[in-house]
């Protein structure tokens, strides 16, 4: 009797080189770390305590050369395919547990005890102490355990995270540094989410009632406009008691951070930096010089 030979494609290992594609993805970073702030750091050194070093150093040589063909962000986390060395591409799906809504609540309230909080989210900043109102509210904003974050690949490779999910994870690092609020859509929550509820925490949806019936009643019984057109540009009060402090911003290009690198110049904010800071500084000048000759 004829014996069948058995079927190893399965197993069959893969070539030592992939196979290059002129559509990939190829990071930023052509050597050294791959994330500029903090938060993407963060989330590369999470990813990190759980690859080994093999793995790492080919998730990073996979993303520089580009094998990482798209990357795109669904309702169930984030979807990739990676170019290997088979010719159909390995597809890799990333997903962090989300958030409940009751630990949202928790950490909203933590976030609305500090007023920088809300400024540095409006501004597209991560605010630096924002781990510690989630440590607040017992939960982690960054991936601590294994259980909050679920990947796969459908490579052969037996290992998870693989270097195709490493590779992923670069290029998604850097995906971090242009939209720090990608990471609270992937716990559960969007950026108007988070900032509208810190409007009403901050403010007190009492108080928003009744501060706009304050102001119909003033709109019913102030004067018609035709009778103040007169006095319309004069100052209802003298300015020398309103006091003006000049200082750098605390945050700096906010609406650029805010609206992030466009993607044709994506290091715009870098290039465009020296004209801000220049202009800030001559205003400085500008401002003090006048002072100056008041005194």
């Amino acid at each position: 009797m004829k014996r069948r030979r058995p079927n190893y494609s399965y197993y069959y290992p893969e070539r030592p080189e992939p196979i290059e594609s002129a559509e990939g993805i190829k990071a930023l970073s052509r050597r050294g770390a791959f994330a500029r702030n903090w938060w993407a750091t963060r989330w590369i050194e999470a990813m990190e305590r759980l690859l080994d070093y093999g793995r790492l150093a080919r998730g990073r040589s996979y993303a520089r050369r580009g094998q990482v063909l798209s990357i795109e962000e669904t309702k169930d986390g984030i979807h990739a395919r990676v170019q290997g060395s088979r010719p159909k591409p390995y597809t890799v799906t990333i997903r962090v547990e989300p958030l409940s809504d009751a630990q949202w609540e928790q950490v909203i309230d933590a976030l609305a005890e500090q007023a920088l909080f809300a400024a540095q989210l409006l501004a597209g900043e991560m605010p630096h102490d924002i781990e510690d109102a989630f440590q607040t509210a017992g939960v982690s904003l960054f991936p601590a355990r294994r259980s909050d974050l679920a990947t796969h690949c459908s490579c052969p490779d037996w290992a998870n995270p693989c270097k195709h999910i490493a590779a992923t994870h670069y290029i998604l690092g850097e995906r971090f540094d242009e939209d720090p609020f990608l990471l609270f859509r992937l716990r559960g929550r969007n950026q108007e989410q988070i900032l509208e509820a810190l409007r009403q925490r901050r403010a007190g949806i009492g108080e928003t009632d009744e501060a706009e019936e304050e102001e119909a009643d003033a709109l019913e019984t102030s004067p018609p406009l035709t009778e103040n057109l007169e006095r319309f540009w004069s100052l209802a009060a003298p300015l020398e008691p309103f006091p003006i402090e000049i200082k750098p911003p605390a945050i700096t290009m906010p609406l650029l951070k805010r609206l992030g690198d466009p993607p044709f110049a994506p290091d715009l904010q870098s290039l465009l930096y020296p004209a801000y800071h220049a202009v800030s500084q001559f205003a400085l000048a500008v401002a003090f010089a006048d002072s100056e000759k008041e005194e």
